[in-house]
């Protein structure tokens, strides 16, 4: 019965990124490490999923052990520049016999059907083709690149017609110039031009690299454009993670919404960090992630979702729906991408320059972080602004948060007159009040 209800609530909790992913476009791009250690199958289970749920996704792939593979088998010597390689004739025929065998892996875990597995019955079907069209990148610093090119337009509506039709697009680090060479060019240059060019939602590396960490140590998890740059200039990241993090700030300076950088070697990286409200990667937002904010009429399912658990325990008094959306305009809420996950009601009393705050919760995901006292913030600027002189609160649980937050126990008859005539005496609430 626990890993019932356990099931049931992570499903519960996931469901407001389906409904907001539902037919969006998704750029997931991968090293060639990944398959290298042998992940393959298990990242083409979870992009299946996020198929199967309406997601529409474009695959990059990398390629850089399996060319420098190629190459010590012909016994070429691997030449580099600022970290590009230097692609001549013989590494060109090594990028291509690497790219051709990624495909191939790539289409056959996709062709997974066996009962009793993610890909049961998925029939996930992965298209690939001249999309990407390059130039030579030609002569930096005096040395030349030869065949190392740079993407220079991705047919982006032939891409999305065929996402339309419900199959998953696979760019390779190749691109074709007009002329019909070939150009060997970098994964993270691919994704982030069809990303960009695209339109598409999110722009996702899935990196051989463990999670990005700021110069004092810390996870870096969520940061805008300017902090980005701020932490680029640092040179706080290595290399490896330093070209994930231009990319991705890139992506986002071209209008992507979200870039994320998320290590492989956390099974089920993706999923987790698409789906849930934290994540296990790095994210570079193009915007603010978050607003605290009043609330609309669409917000009612949000503010459901996050009161019936208390409800149901008896912390909250019951509301229905149709009394949410009668009451929604007393109503703010704190929003995290898309999704609600806190929120709080004023209701006035004109008539004794009072009002009350009422059923502030705080989704149990993001508890700790301050976003309750954050709630409290908002609805006493908004009392004040209102010409409102103090604040009270009726709760049976939380006395203790709220006197140290300034509030004082006072008895009923403290209350407004028409409060008092709602009061109920089964639940005995605590009353308490702030000046304000």
């Amino acid at each position: 019965m626990e890993n019932n209800a356990q099931f049931v609530a992570w499903l519960r909790s996931v469901a407001p990124y389906i409904h907001a992913f539902r037919g969006k476009t998704f750029v997931v791009a991968f090293p060639g490490e990944l398959v290298m250690a042998g992940a393959l199958p298990v990242l083409a289970h979870d992009l299946s999923l996020m198929h199967a749920l309406g997601i529409k996704v474009v695959l990059v792939h990398g390629s850089r052990p399996q060319v420098e593979e190629q190459l010590g088998l012909r016994q070429v010597q691997t030449r580099f520049h600022h970290g590009l390689r230097i692609t001549d004739a013989a590494a060109l025929e090594c990028a291509k016999e690497a790219a051709g065998e990624i495909r191939l892996d790539i289409e056959g875990a996709f062709s997974q059907g066996l009962p009793n597995t993610p890909m049961a019955n998925a029939a996930v079907r992965v298209i690939s083709g001249n999309f990407v069209v390059a130039r030579p990148r030609g002569i930096i610093d005096g040395v030349d690149l030869e065949l190392t090119g740079v993407t220079r337009k991705i047919a982006h509506e032939t891409i999305n017609a065929i996402l339309d039709t419900g199959a998953l697009v696979l760019l390779s680090p190749l691109g074709f110039s007009p002329t019909g060479e070939v150009f060997n060019l970098s994964m993270e240059d691919v994704a982030l031009s069809a990303a960009t060019a695209l339109r598409a939602d999110k722009l996702i590396f899935i990196t051989e690299t463990p999670i990005m960490t700021d110069a004092g140590g810390a996870e870096i998890r969520e940061v805008s454009i300017h902090q980005a740059q701020a932490i680029l200039g640092s040179g706080c990241l290595r290399a490896e993670a330093a070209f994930y993090f231009e990319h991705a700030m890139k992506a986002c300076r071209a209008g992507v919404p979200r870039a994320h950088m998320v290590p492989f070697s956390s099974d089920g990286a993706v999923l987790l960090e698409v789906f849930t409200h934290d994540g296990v990667g790095t994210m570079i937002s193009g915007a603010s992630l978050e607003s605290l904010r009043e609330a609309t009429i669409e917000d009612v399912g949000g503010v459901l979702r996050l009161i019936e658990p208390l409800e149901a325990n008896g912390t909250l008094v019951k509301r229905g729906r149709e009394l949410i959306e009668r009451e929604i305009d007393y109503f703010s809420v704190i929003e995290h991408d898309g999704v609600i996950f806190g929120c709080a009601a004023l209701y006035p009393f004109p008539n004794e320059k009072m009002a009350e705050m009422a059923c502030l919760t705080v989704s149990p995901d993001s508890q700790g972080q301050g976003d309750g006292e954050r709630m409290l913030q908002h609805i006493e600027q908004r009392a004040r602004g209102s010409g409102f002189k103090r604040l009270f609160v009726l709760t049976t649980t939380a006395a203790h948060w709220f006197i140290k937050r300034g509030f004082v126990q006072k008895s009923f008859d403290d209350l407004p007159k028409d409060r008092q005539n709602m009061y109920n005496w089964q639940r005995k609430s605590l009353v308490l009040i702030k000046n304000l």
